[in-house]
């Protein structure tokens, strides 16, 4: 089965509709599928619930698919660096379902695992609780958290094969393995394509069952989030001179 497409429109083609559930993975601006993400703008398909931790930032990954009103609901636990996600969900146009960040990783995991819903106790007692079934085990009340599954996922991997294993870098590897796993169809964007069995087996992070195609989009561009910075006081010592600066 070939799984290797030229472009992230190709790699699309066919699988796209509109109201479907989509997973993207990463964490901030690491490890998302910019090119995929920026290919569902291009498509126009609309009224997405999208699952992912946040939303990008303003102007770059799915904060681009904000713009275009292309998203109805997101499930996310983290909204604070995006103002467009923030002010669409203060004015009503945009549902969200908010999830602990633990929680919400659990719940793509366990919809990977073929798992509908499992307890836990975080969110006991707050907003989170609303509309939850609660049971006490051993004395403790725990909340019922559904498991969640979409019909697609996007990822982005460091390296990948042709047979769709991928391999991610460091925090990339927050969401994307679980994502992958988590949807009837997963398309990856990987930074080096080679051949099947050029990968350790051992260093696999996601097998290629779970990839249903793959492009290559080269070295991705590293955004900074947020830059944060201090104004230099003193001359700068050069290196090698064993001062402290």
């Amino acid at each position: 089965m070939k799984k290797v497409y030229p472009d992230a429109k190709s790699a699309l083609d066919g699988i796209l509709r509109d109201g479907m559930m989509i997973m993207s993975g990463g964490f901030g601006l690491c490890g998302i599928a910019e090119t995929l993400s920026d290919a569902l703008r291009e498509s126009g398909v609309k009224n997405l619930t999208v699952v992912s931790n946040n939303a990008g930032v303003d102007g770059i990954g799915l904060s681009r698919l904000l713009e275009t009103r292309q998203i109805k609901k997101m499930i996310s636990s983290y909204v604070g660096e995006n103002k467009l996600f923030a002010q669409q969900f203060l004015a009503g146009e945009l549902e969200l379902e908010f999830a602990p960040q633990g929680t919400l990783a659990e719940r793509i995991r366990a919809g990977g695992a073929g798992i509908p819903a499992f307890y836990t106790k975080t969110g006991v007692g707050t907003l989170v609780a609303e509309g939850k079934e609660e049971k006490i085990f051993d004395g403790e009340k725990y909340i019922m958290e559904r498991g969640l599954f979409g019909d697609l996922a996007i990822v982005h991997a460091w390296k990948g094969d042709t047979a769709g294993n991928l391999v991610y870098r460091k925090t990339a590897r927050n969401f994307n393995p679980m994502m992958a796993t988590a949807a009837k169809i997963t398309v990856a964007e990987v930074e080096h394509l080679v051949p099947a069995g050029e990968i350790d087996p051992d260093h696999i992070h996601t097998p290629g069952i779970f990839v249903k195609r793959v492009i290559e989009v080269g070295s991705s561009k590293k955004h900074i989030e947020q830059r944060t910075t201090r104004k230099r006081t003193d001359p700068a010592i050069p290196a090698g001179t064993g001062e402290e600066v």
